[in-house]
């Protein structure tokens, strides 16, 4: 009988956090000045941006071609092309995803992820509200602490020109 109680309760709990994060999630998204259908979504990106950007997943760590990426310029949103990091504040974070030590001030949106059992900080195109990644505290001491973990396939990176 006590097995049974500790599982209701359980997933009692798991559900009331999922649409307690559905609801906020809903909050987000409305606050984004590009909006588009799942079906325009759709359209305009490929089937790995659309996973990462609209549906929050993750890519393969060390699978983009933009995590040893150390070129000179700027990483835009995949979406919409807005401007979110610049290539100084890049470095090899040695997770398998492109990391950065700070953001394009005003143009990443942050939000609160608990869909890991845990709270993480997740972040998203302030423009749009595609899911960039995620940041943590553990970045180089030496500059801001912060490690920006962008999925690669979230970004185009713009070269500076010569």
């Amino acid at each position: 009988m006590k097995k049974f109680f500790l599982l209701t309760l359980v997933i009692a709990l798991y559900s009331c956090n999922g649409i307690a994060q559905k609801k906020e999630q809903k909050k987000t998204q409305d606050k984004f000045k590009v909006t588009k259908t799942d079906a325009e979504w759709k359209s305009q990106l490929s089937s790995d941006e659309y996973y990462v950007l609209r549906k929050a997943g993750t890519e393969r760590p060390f699978s983009s071609p933009l995590n040893k990426n150390y070129k000179a310029g700027v990483y835009v949103c995949a979406a919409c092309d807005t401007p979110l990091f610049k290539s100084e504040h890049k470095f090899d974070s040695g997770t398998g995803w492109p990391s950065f030590d700070r953001e394009i001030k005003g143009n990443v949106a942050f939000s609160t992820d608990r869909d890991l059992g845990y709270v993480r900080t997740e972040e998203h195109c302030a423009v749009c509200g595609g899911h960039l990644g995620h940041v943590f505290d553990d970045g180089p001491r030496n500059t801001t602490s912060k490690r920006h973990c962008i999925n690669g396939v979230a970004l185009k990176f713009i070269p500076k020109s010569e």
